[in-house]
């Protein structure tokens, strides 16, 4: 066993990164389809990883240190980048997204239990595989699995929901933008205003960006004190027993400076059109997927690993034709829905960051959708996180 220290992960993260922009430079296929270049590298590392473990018994373990970072100061960067005038804007978008994820979340735990009695185990452990995994990730696993355990008697739920997790990233990182280039070019679509192509996630990063001294003095500032105010705000929430992951807090953090400043300071502007924040914002995204897809471990499916490759295959069916005959349609059928819907494939299957990279990969090819940049964070990291708990302890309420 190898265990590589946060130094030593920074810089294979880099390589990781650097192989993803190469192969998708390369391959026509992968840049055709707009998959994210840390998904391409992550992948073809954690793969490499796993040849080694096969063939020499070589476990490599990286730290999660700068990955958990990462995660804070790219979702902060997203709060920082959020204008009012855009989540006004993308209002209708917002609340109709809103409405169908939250009944997906109930869709997904029950396709999970179908399947788990099918295989004639334990209801719950569907839900492990469920909206669990699939809708909160890793972290949220790790919180669900102990109650599981204890009050179903589910003692693999941990391995059950990680392995799910993990395939669920895969999945929700490499369909979002091939169903989002579909859908454009089956019916043809653009943006409704190309004048709004500024620089902000997701857009071409040229030669020319005025990124000076004073810009990057200016953002690591606003970037510490949205961090500052995260923190506060998750020991609050935690004070009264209701608690919501760091990135979260600190993205609200970051929406509150950066539309409150200007209106106290005037001269002060918004730092959403910054390109220093949007360097900052996809930096920190591709370097944080890097690290995620790296670590995965395919190996460690066990006597479970019929019930999750089916549980995977049908739940990728299921987010596919929710997506793109429901989720696409009630969001108009226009440039912003096709976008939205490459970001909340990733969001469903995986996580908001998988989400924000597609829609990245999505709109440098396509053009901006600055709506789609201002729904997606709110709905993946704070409605679909509190839906999920309670929904969840709905469920096992019932089939309990």
């Amino acid at each position: 066993m190898i265990d590589l220290d946060s130094r030593q992960t920074i810089i294979v993260a880099i390589l990781v990164l650097f192989l993803g922009k190469y192969l998708n430079k390369k391959i026509g296929f992968l840049r055709r389809y707009n998959i994210p270049e840390p998904v391409t590298g992550g992948l073809v590392a954690s793969l490499f990883f796993g040849i080694l473990y096969l063939l020499f018994d070589l476990n490599i373990n990286f730290s999660t240190h700068y990955r958990d970072i990462l995660l804070v100061v790219f979702f902060t960067a997203i709060g920082l980048s959020t204008e009012m005038k855009s989540i006004i804007k993308g209002g209708k978008a917002l609340l109709i997204l809103t409405v169908f994820a939250v009944a997906y979340i109930f869709i997904q735990n029950y396709i999970g239990i179908y399947i788990a009695e099918l295989f004639d185990m334990n209801p719950a452990t569907g839900v492990a595989a469920g909206s669990a995994a699939l809708q909160g990730g890793h972290g949220n696993v790790v919180s669900w699995a102990p109650i599981l355990n204890e009050k179903f008697g589910i003692t693999n739920a941990m391995e059950v929901g990680m392995i799910s997790a993990t395939f669920g990233l895969i999945i929700g990182g490499i369909l979002g933008g091939p169903v989002a280039r579909f859908l454009i070019n089956k019916y043809k679509l653009k943006p409704e205003n190309e004048a709004d192509a500024e620089i902000t996630i997701g857009t071409k990063h040229g030669k020319n960006l005025s990124i000076d001294y004073n810009s990057a003095l200016k953002i690591l500032l606003m970037l510490a004190f949205s961090i500052g105010i995260g923190m506060y705000l998750s020991d609050f929430l935690e004070y009264i027993h209701f608690t919501l992951p760091l990135f979260a807090t600190c993205m609200l953090g970051g929406v509150l400076l950066s539309n409150l400043v200007p209106l106290i300071i005037p001269k002060m502007k918004c730092p959403a059109n910054s390109p220093t924040l949007a360097i900052v914002s996809d930096l920190s995204l591709g370097l944080f997927l890097a690290m995620a897809m790296m670590s995965l471990k395919f190996w460690e499916i066990d006597n479970e690993a019929l019930f999750i490759v089916v549980s995977i295959v049908v739940q990728t069916v299921a987010i596919l034709l929710f997506s793109v005959f429901i989720i696409f349609r009630a969001l108009g059928k226009n440039f912003d829905a096709a976008v939205i819907t490459a970001g909340y494939i990733g969001s469903a299957m995986g996580a908001t960051p998988t989400a924000m990279a597609n829609m990245a990969a999505v709109t440098k090819e396509h053009g901006p959708s600055p709506v789609a940049f201002a729904v997606i964070p709110i709905v993946g990291a704070f409605i679909i996180q509190v839906s999920n708990a309670f929904v969840i302890n709905i469920i096992l309420v019932i089939i309990g």
